[in-house]
């Protein structure tokens, strides 16, 4: 059965998705996850691609990504070869890195809604539903550094030109002109670890 064609065209926004091959890890420790967020800044840079949110977990990551022009495909192409070629010269290893074809969700009809909303609290709150931070641990949600959610956290020194904040801080309805709007958002991901909303 052939391939679904990709949806591409200027400006979509996508929630991408990768696991390890055979659930592996593809990362295998904070090397490889600076590795990573190295590879995704040359990839930003040569495709123009404006990241909302990210986070990489053991083995798998999710990024809610922003294609000013219709190059996903061509984009993620070289992004997951090239991390997998870098990922196996570190780690001596060889073969394929990530299991099957990456998973690219279009939001489409609601861009700057509630579903925008959603996949971006939905990647920030990984690390709390994983157990590895976040409400009622011994880590809060921030001090998992392998997300951007110390960058809406207002916990980080210094944030990727490709990290895109303001348009999911404004899809949740907190005032980007507030000098308050980090804790804001760190408020309502609070709300949400307790089991509300």
């Amino acid at each position: 059965m052939p391939r679904s064609v990709r949806q591409e065209y200027a400006g979509a926004v996508y929630h991408v998705m990768c696991r390890g091959n055979n659930g592996q890890s593809i990362f295998k420790a904070d090397k490889g996850r600076r590795l990573f967020l190295s590879t995704l800044d040359d990839a930003c840079q040569q495709t123009g691609w404006r990241i909302h949110a990210y986070v990489l977990m053991s083995n798998h990551y999710h990024l809610l990504l922003e294609t000013p022009e219709a190059n996903l495909v061509a984009g993620m192409k070289w992004l997951q070869g090239t991390y997998t070629q870098r990922f196996n010269a570190m780690f001596s290893c060889c073969g394929h890195l990530f299991q099957g074809r990456y998973k690219a969700l279009p939001i489409e009809a609601d861009r700057d809604g509630p579903y925008f909303r959603a996949v971006g609290n939905y990647i920030h709150m990984n690390p709390f539903r994983a157990g590895l931070a976040g409400f009622g641990m011994d880590k809060p949600l921030e001090a998992y550094r392998w997300s951007s959610y110390p960058a809406y956290a207002g916990r980080t020194r210094k944030i990727p030109d490709w990290l895109e904040r303001a348009r999911l801080l404004d899809a949740c309805g907190l005032d980007l002109q507030s000098a308050a709007v980090q804790s804001d958002y760190r408020e309502l991901l609070e709300f949400r670890m307790q089991g509300n909303a």
